[in-house]
This record gives structure tokens, C-alpha cells and sequence, in this order.
């Protein structure tokens, strides 16, 4: 028996058929789970399963049974889970993971979880804990054995593999006194276990409300326990009496879990953004220069942006100075964290206590750490003022489209574009998909971006680096959640929230020329002006019979009419421009240096050509000049959205839905008092912004990234730290 037997043999679970009485054969045995806070147990999903359609209806169908008692629980968050209830999945890929709430255990001891994916530099000695009947009877079993590489999303175990019972069993790491994994299963020569890092994968079932809970109340119990005087065994202490002499000083366990049990007391971020933004600032002042990681996270609590800095460490430094610079940064950060809190939701209890923490903590660093910190902590605002808003999001998201190589797969990628010029690569496909599969195979790579990416009120823009045959993809509305979930801003097209623009990826991959860095310039100084992107299609007068018989431009012709065209110019069309005369044209305004341009994505007829040029030559006179482009824009998109929903509607009516017996629904207006309801007004022929309909934008500035070949290796994702 390990050393970690007091501590994780009360947090062990018994998961069966729910039941009373003595089990002594496991007739009704599932598997294992463990306490990870008070009220929630972890165990493998494949565990659960064998609940049936109960267990995945959310009913309180799962038997627990642990040293404090036998009760019930059931199943909030699972990957995988059958479609349906009814459903029997035959294959259990990874994460595997189940999360039980179990309302009667809030008093349940609870393990201590990792905060990052183990780094296998040499083998890692675990203990593997569980229940099994392997003997004939039900009983508690212990083995040792080692982690000793990764494969994919496992841990491979060797030495001595997890016997039948133990799945969903916890995986002590031996040296560090941390939770690190879940027993999934054995092969003929390897066992195999679930990082406990792959918990991040359950936010994407909708799950980070309950996980940020789960986590809080994970910490708050041992903050609990450490400071508990009742002598009972407790994680924190075990870690530091298995702390190396190397690892001394720095954010020791004790100091991590009165920083966590503090963070655990504040309002959550907003999002990914919010953390990682307040990060790279604490490592900016700490180390004095960016030292920003090559693998890219999302952490969704304040407690993760602590696991991106205790072990920092600056190459650039000496080895004395750098072996601090960890628990210098958190401080940093944790005094950041304070700041952001108090300036968006008001002082409170908790903020003061992170606050007065932070500065005692900070009393043996050097000096400029504590000046930095004393600096942040006063810049608070005084209360009852306003909040104090930095400008800009954290950082932009880029999405690259290649053109295919062969076939019809188009390769992607999605990056983080930091300050215009830093590229972090998160996400990518070389071997590609076919364009009608774009949407749905990018929606979750780019909500994972932009949860990054957005700070606060300051949303990431989305720049799209396409080939010209995509030009008319209507990425401005793409959404992040499938068209039939509930009306949220998940729900809402991309380009009614936040900018999207498209960029040209044949010029990119060159030297930009001077007539690009001369358009670019002007237009950043003003005026604008609309100039028509194919010239016969005005010169036909709106009349498209007219325009059929217009003699076309050759594309020389329209380079030499673009390149002649005044400073601030802005080639417009009322048609696509992806294939066709619009495509010939697009390459004759690219190829005369212009960055910006605005043309409708959609099919159109020419009849209304000349009230596009119109109306597009008045947006860009109003906004004068590049970067004021678009706000306007993305209020033109929402205005589309809504004159399409209000068709017919007078503003200051008010709308009744009644349902019939029949079960149709029927509309009336009530115009006022006293005059009833009256039948809906016929709409009208033509809305307000009905120009405006599939705006698609370019703008492609010459300096900004990537000017290089795409990527042939791996995408990297950030899944390294919890």
C-alpha cells in the first residue's frame, strides 16, 4: 500500500446499480469514480453507461457508495454520450469522461487534481486506486506501476496495468502528490489512462458554468482542509513533504492553494481572452520583454492563468534571477486579476483579500516586482468612478483557405494574429475539406479562436486569407453554434457582432508592391470614394437587357481605368466576384494595389446596380477613411438581419401572436388605443438597406502577416495545461 492510501481511499467511489444493502460479490458493480469537490464524482463515461437510457436522461441513476454513506447521482457532463438516450456506443474514444452530482456527498473528501498534462521526460511512478472483484470479491485494490509516454490523448501505464473494476479509477502521480489521470483500460501489454487535463474537453458539451463551479469548490475544500486543525491527512501537506530540494522556493503548494482558494472567491471571466491577456502582461513586466509560449491555451478560470506562469522560466536570465521569475509573475498576475475585478464589478470582500494577500506574498521578491505590483493594486479605480477600458482585443483570428492542391479539398488553418504581426497557429487540416463543408468543420476551430482572442467588450475581428474562387463565401454569416440551438450571440451570424473581412491569399505569399503600399496609405488618410469595379455595368444604365449588350472591359482595360483611379478609390460591385467578369475584374483592382473593396456575395441581377454604387459611394464619403469602415459595415449587417425579420412592420406598433385551434399561427398589429388589432400591413416591395444584402468586404492591408508558405506540419494545439 502507497503512502497516498489516507488520502485517496475516503475520496474512492463505488459506482453501481443504485441499491441498499450489502453487495459483498459486486452483483450491481459498475466501476470506480473519485471526489474531485464536494457534491461531484469523475469516473469514466463507459462506466455510467451501464445505467442505460436512464443515466443519460439525466435521472439520479447512478449508486454511489462511499465511506460516508450510499446514495445517488446523476450525470451532468459526459464525453462521449450516445445521440439519443436509447443509443448502446460500441467504442469509448478518449476523453471517456463522466461528471456525477451527487447532492448528499458535500462532506466527501476529495483528491487533488493536476493543474497540467504530464510531461513525460522519464518515466512518472503512479499508484493506480480502485474498486475490483478480480478476487471473487468486491473490494478495494492498490497497484504501482509508471507512466512512461503519451499516445494521442493516453497515458500509457506499465508495470503493473489496471485490473477489471478499477476504470474511472484515480492515477496518483508518486513524486508530485497529484492527481493526473483516470484508469480507462488495459491491452495485451500497456495499460492505458485519461490525462486529467482532458476535463477541458467537456467545455465544449456547453459544460463551463459546471466546471468553473466544480473547480472552484475543488479548491475551496482544500484550502479547507490546510487549514483545518482536526489533524486530518491532507493533500497540500503531502505535496510539500514530496517537493524535490530543487523545486524549493518559488509558489510552493501552500502558497498555490491560498492563491487558488482566494481566486476561487471572485467573479469568472468573461472568457479565454480575459485570462490570457492579463498573462502575457504579468510575463511583459516580469521578464521585460514577450515571452509568449509557442502552444497556445484557453483557460476559462483565473485559477489556469496561474498554471501558465509558476514555472516560467527566461532563457535570457540568469539562472539565480530566473529560478523566481515564476512565482514573481503569478504575483503580477494574481494583482492584475484583483484590478480587472474591481474595475468591472466594484470592490468587495474577496477582491480585498486577494489584494492584502498578493502584497504579503510579495514581501521577500525584489523590488521592482513588489513597485510593480503596489503600482497595479492603486491603479484600481476609487469607487463609484468608472471602469477603466483598454483599448482592443487580446488578438485577432486568421483563417487560411488554400487552394487545393489536387481534388476538391481545400487545406485550412486557424491562427491568432497578435498586434498585427504575431502569429500563433492553434488549429489546421493540410489534407482539407470540400467547400460545402467548411462552415461546419471550421465552427468549432474558430469559436475556440475567438473565445481566445475576444477581452471583455473587445471582440476579436476574423480576417480570412482566401483564394479568389472563395471570395464569395459568405463568411460574415457563419455562426458558432448550429442554426437550430437557442437565440444567443453563439447563434448570431459572425458579422452582426464583430468584424469580418476577407484578404487575398495569392498576393500575400509575395513582397508587396509599391502601388499596394501607396492605395494603403491614402486610404488611411481620406476620403473615400466608390469607383465602379466593372465599368460597363453602370455604363448600361441599371437596365440589365441594356448590360448584357454593353461591350465588357478586357482586364486590361480595367487595371489601367483602377490604377488611374484617384487616391482614397474603393472599387465597388453589385455582384459576386468569385467567378466570371466580377473574378476578372477583382484580379485587374488587385493587381492596381487596391486593399479595400466591397461587392455583394450573393446572386444579383444588374436592375439595381446604379442604387448600390449610389448608396456604397455615401457609406464610404460618411466613414472618410479605412479603419472608420467597419463600424458602419457591421451596423448595415445588422440592419439587413432586421428589416428581413420586420418586413411590414410600422416602428411603434406592437406585435400579438395568436395560436388557432388548428395549430397555425396567425399575426395582428395593435396600432394603438382604442383601435384593436388589424391585420398585417402587406410588406413592401423593397426594404432600406435591402443594397446592403450579402456585403462582403476586402480589406487587405500590405503589413500584415503571412507573407510565407503554409504550414506542412501538425497543427499546434494548446492543450498542455488545465
Amino acid at each position: 500500500m502507497s503512502a497516498f492510501e489516507s488520502l485517496v481511499r475516503p475520496a474512492l467511489v463505488r459506482v453501481a446499480a443504485p441499491g441498499d444493502g450489502y453487495d459483498p460479490l459486486g452483483d450491481r458493480y459498475w466501476g470506480t469514480g473519485f471526489f474531485i469537490a464536494p457534491g461531484w464524482v469523475l469516473t469514466c463515461a463507459h462506466v455510467v453507461a451501464k445505467g442505460g437510457s436512464a443515466v443519460w436522461k439525466g435521472e439520479r441513476a447512478v449508486g454511489i457508495v462511499w465511506d460516508g454513506g450510499v446514495t445517488t447521482g446523476e450525470v451532468v457532463l459526459a464525453s462521449p454520450r450516445p445521440t439519443v438516450p436509447e443509443e448502446e456506443l460500441h467504442r469509448w474514444d478518449f476523453p471517456d469522461l463522466a461528471l456525477v452530482r451527487v447532492p448528499d456527498a458535500r462532506d466527501a473528501s476529495c483528491v487533488r487534481l493536476s493543474e497540467r498534462r504530464p510531461v513525460i521526460a522519464e518515466p512518472i511512478p503512479v499508484g493506480l486506486h480502485g474498486w475490483s472483484r478480480v478476487t471473487g470479491r468486491l473490494g478495494i485494490r492498490e497497484a504501482v506501476g509508471e507512466v512512461h509516454g503519451v499516445d494521442g490523448d493516453a497515458l500509457l501505464l506499465r508495470g503493473t496495468q489496471p485490473v477489471e473494476g478499477l476504470s474511472g479509477g484515480p492515477v496518483v502521480d508518486l513524486d508530485r502528490a497529484v492527481v493526473i489521470g483516470l484508469n480507462k483500460g488495459r491491452g495485451a501489454d500497456e495499460g492505458a489512462a485519461v490525462p486529467i487535463t482532458s476535463l477541458r474537453r467537456l467545455y465544449r458539451e456547453r459544460g463551463g458554468e459546471v466546471l468553473s463551479e466544480v473547480m472552484r469548490e475543488h479548491d475551496r475544500h482544500h484550502l479547507a482542509r490546510y487549514r483545518s486543525l482536526s489533524g486530518t491527512p491532507d493533500w497540500t501537506r503531502a505535496q510539500l513533504r514530496h517537493r524535490p530540494p530543487t523545486a524549493q522556493g518559488g509558489l510552493d503548494p501552500g502558497r498555490r492553494i491560498h492563491l487558488y482558494g482566494r481566486l476561487a472567491e471572485l467573479p469568472q471571466p468573461a472568457g479565454p481572452g480575459d485570462v490570457l491577456h492579463l498573462v502575457d502582461e504579468a510575463r511583459r513586466v516580469t521578464a521585460g520583454h514577450d515571452l509568449r509560449p509557442v502552444l497556445e491555451v484557453a483557460p476559462r478560470t483565473w485559477r489556469e492563468g496561474v498554471g501558465l506562469l509558476h514555472e516560467l522560466h527566461d532563457p535570457h536570465q540568469e539562472e539565480e534571477t530566473a529560478s523566481g521569475l515564476g512565482l514573481n509573475a503569478v504575483l503580477v498576475y494574481a494583482a492584475k486579476v484583483a484590478r480587472h475585478v474591481r474595475e468591472r464589478h466594484g470592490e468587495s470582500r474577496a477582491v480585498r483579500n486577494l489584494a492584502d494577500w498578493v502584497t504579503d506574498a510579495a514581501a521577500g521578491t525584489p523590488l521592482l516586482t513588489r513597485q510593480a505590483i503596489a503600482a497595479v493594486l492603486a491603479a484600481g479605480r476609487p469607487a463609484g468612478s468608472r471602469p477603466v477600458r483598454e483599448a482592443g482585443a487580446r488578438a485577432d483570428v486568421l483563417v487560411e483557405i488554400d487552394t487545393p492542391p489536387y481534388g476538391r479539398k481545400f487545406p485550412w488553418r486557424v491562427k491568432l494574429l497578435f498586434d498585427g504581426h504575431t502569429i500563433t497557429p492553434l488549429h489546421g487540416d493540410d489534407e482539407g475539406v470540400e467547400r460545402e463543408r467548411l462552415r461546419d468543420t471550421l465552427r468549432e476551430p474558430l469559436a475556440d479562436a475567438l473565445a481566445r482572442g475576444d477581452r471583455g467588450e473587445h471582440l476579436a475581428a476574423v480576417e480570412a486569407l482566401l483564394p479568389r474562387e472563395l471570395f464569395d463565401e459568405p463568411l460574415d454569416t457563419w455562426r458558432l453554434s448550429p442554426d437550430d440551438e437557442l437565440f444567443d450571440e453563439r447563434s448570431l451570424p459572425l458579422g452582426q457582432r464583430r468584424i469580418v473581412v476577407i484578404r487575398d491569399a495569392a498576393r500575400n505569399k509575395r513582397p508587396p508592391a509599391p502601388e499596394w503600399h501607396t492605395r494603403w496609405r491614402t486610404a488611411g488618410l481620406g476620403p473615400l470614394r466608390a469607383v465602379p469595379l466593372r465599368a460597363e455595368v453602370l455604363t448600361a444604365g441599371g437596365d440589365a437587357a441594356h448590360a448584357a449588350r454593353t461591350r465588357r472591359e478586357s482586364p486590361r482595360q480595367a487595371w489601367v481605368r483602377l490604377s488611374e483611379a484617384d487616391d482614397g478609390s474603393v472599387p465597388v460591385y453589385c455582384g459576386p466576384v468569385g467567378s466570371g467578369d466580377g473574378l476578372r475584374a477583382m484580379a485587374a483592382a488587385l493587381a492596381a494595389g487596391h486593399p479595400i473593396a466591397l461587392w455583394r456575395s450573393g446572386a444579383h441581377d444588374h436592375a439595381d446596380c446604379a442604387e448600390f454604387h449610389e448608396r456604397a459611394d455615401g457609406l464610404l464619403l460618411e466613414v472618410g477613411r479605412a479603419e472608420a469602415l467597419h463600424g458602419p459595415v457591421i451596423s448595415l449587417r445588422k440592419r439587413v438581419a432586421a428589416d428581413a425579420d420586420l418586413v411590414g412592420m410600422d416602428v411603434g406598433t406592437d406585435v400579438a401572436m395568436d395560436v388557432s385551434t388548428d395549430g397555425g399561427t396567425e399575426l395582428s398589429w395593435d396600432t394603438g388605443p382604442g383601435t384593436g388589432p388589424v391585420a398585417a400591413p402587406a410588406p413592401p416591395a423593397r426594404s432600406e438597406h435591402a443594397w446592403a444584402e450579402h456585403l462582403a468586404v476586402l480589406f487587405d492591408p500590405p503589413d500584415r502577416p503571412p507573407r510565407e508558405d503554409p504550414l506542412q506540419g501538425p497543427p499546434m494545439l494548446g492543450e498542455e495545461e488545465w
